[in-house]
């Protein structure tokens, strides 16, 4: 199975319905699949190959989605890569994926020996492509598993791993999350989160029910506000970042989202006071779901029908550890490799998440077992920053943690402890710099508190 044959059978009586808009630029499902197509022959003449790893950094886009349904269709495997992320953060991905290649329309990442790609093609970017030499031998069960995507996680560890989904596994999720969301073609999708994030589920399923995308990332909010007086939207995805900021603005009246069906929230737990300024204000009642890069999107609302959910070690209350089983579930782990049977528990996969189920079998979570930090929707690995801090020539050691914010869900903050113990202030901005440098700015801790030391485990771990 290949999830763009499957797009391509179930919109073939809407080809000349458009179905992605981007400021100026607009593409009907008949020219989508045209370029496409093209894309792919090009593709196949430098050499790209069934199951290779193909990163892909580039801007939301019409061509952001052609790229990616071209990578699939061959069927090559797509490793995305956040624009977000600094030089060093993709030469990372690189090594631990093992890519076969990076497609770009980043400059400053463009590698010695990069051809410039689709120049005579239908993509308005400039592309290049950067092929390297995999240098390690991928377990032969990462070929049977038809892998069309390999996205990074936290895993159950709390360390990033790379969770491979195969074509099937996608159909599947996109049916089960499609029982709760009930895309259809006559759906106008606002679309402003990032594709290197959002894209599996929710992407490739507004494709397949034929809906038209409006791509609004790149000018948030000002190209929102623009589309929306261009075209009556039904269907908006964001975080609660955005809808803070749609219910902020005083360009964005209540009429404006008069023909929205559903306003789904995602990314991080909605705030109740965002949820009830945006009642407030749009008379609209945000749809709260539940997604999970190993799961899908189990939940919108409440759990979907094609998904289980148990509670497990709970406490006086109901709180306890959620584990969550069903269709469309994750396929293996890349980095270190790890079959799906190998990490579920009987099925079943453990989140890592707390929560608890009311009488008619809503999830409410509660909070998180892991140290990982949620910024806007944005997962900060808190070992990750420490390492890049701790090369500070100034800094000694140091812990990264979160701090609740209202609107961005977590702020990621920093305690150091400098090498030299006479020195009693340090150059934030030196260090914040030496942090951008090699770090996604998202990652960069907001704060940073300057400590004598700090408090350790009898292991000598840190106490986070």
């Amino acid at each position: 199975m290949n999830i763009v044959d499957v797009i391509k059978s179930e919109t073939e009586k809407l080809q000349e319905k458009i179905a992605v808009i981007d400021g100026n630029e607009q593409i009907s499902y008949d020219e989508l699949f045209a370029a496409v197509d093209k894309v792919a022959d090009e593709l196949k003449t430098y050499g790209i190959q069934p199951a290779q790893r193909i990163a892909l950094l580039c801007e939301d886009s019409i061509d952001y989605i052609i790229i990616s349904l071209a990578v699939l269709s061959l069927p090559a495997v797509i490793v995305p890569v956040s624009m977000s992320l600094s030089i060093y953060e993709v030469d990372d991905i690189l090594e631990r994926i093992d890519v076969n290649a990076l497609l770009s329309d980043k400059r400053k990442c463009i590698k010695h020996g990069s051809l410039r790609v689709f120049s005579d093609c239908v993509c308005e970017r400039e592309f290049f492509l950067y092929q390297r030499a995999a240098k390690k031998q991928v377990p032969s069960d990462y070929y049977a598993l038809n892998p069309a995507f390999i996205r990074f996680s936290s895993g159950t560890t709390g360390k990033s791993k790379g969770v491979v989904i195969s074509h099937e596994a996608i159909i599947q999720r996109t049916n089960a999350a499609d029982k709760g969301l009930n895309i259809t073609s006559n759906d106008i999708v606002i679309w402003v989160l990032s594709m290197s994030f959002h894209f599996v589920v929710t992407i490739l399923l507004f494709l397949r029910r034929g809906a038209t995308i409006i791509l609004c990332s790149q000018a948030f909010p000002e190209l929102l506000l623009e589309e929306l007086k261009n075209h009556r939207g039904t269907f908006i995805y964001a975080s609660p970042f955005h809808y803070h900021m749609l219910t902020k603005s005083k360009m964005l009246s209540p009429h404006m989202l008069s023909c929205l069906r559903i306003a789904v929230c995602t990314a991080i737990k909605l705030p109740v006071d965002i949820a009830n300024d945006f009642y407030e204000k749009f008379g609209f009642q945000l749809t709260e779901a539940y997604g999970i890069i190993e799961v899908g999107l189990p939940s919108v609302g409440r759990i979907l029908p094609d998904y289980e959910v148990k509670i497990v070690n709970a406490d006086d209350n109901g709180i306890g550890e959620v584990y969550l089983r069903g269709k469309g579930m994750f396929d293996a782990y890349f980095s270190p490799w790890q079959s799906k049977k190998q990490v579920l528990h009987n099925g079943w996969f453990k989140t890592g998440d707390l929560g608890r189920l009311d009488k008619e079998c809503f999830l409410f979570l509660v909070g998180r077992e892991k140290h990982i930090i949620n910024f806007a929707g944005m997962k900060v690995f808190p070992y990750e920053v420490e390492s890049v801090l701790n090369q500070h020539p100034d800094i000694k050691e140091s812990l990264v943690y979160g701090i609740t914010h209202p609107q961005y869900g977590q702020l990621p903050c920093a305690r150091i402890v400098l090498k030299n113990k006479t020195k009693t202030s340090f150059d934030i901005n030196d260090i914040r710099k030496f942090c951008y440098q090699r770090l996604a700015s998202y990652k960069v801790p907001k704060e940073f508190l300057c400590v004598a030391r700090l408090d350790k485990t009898a292991s000598r771990k840190l106490k986070r």
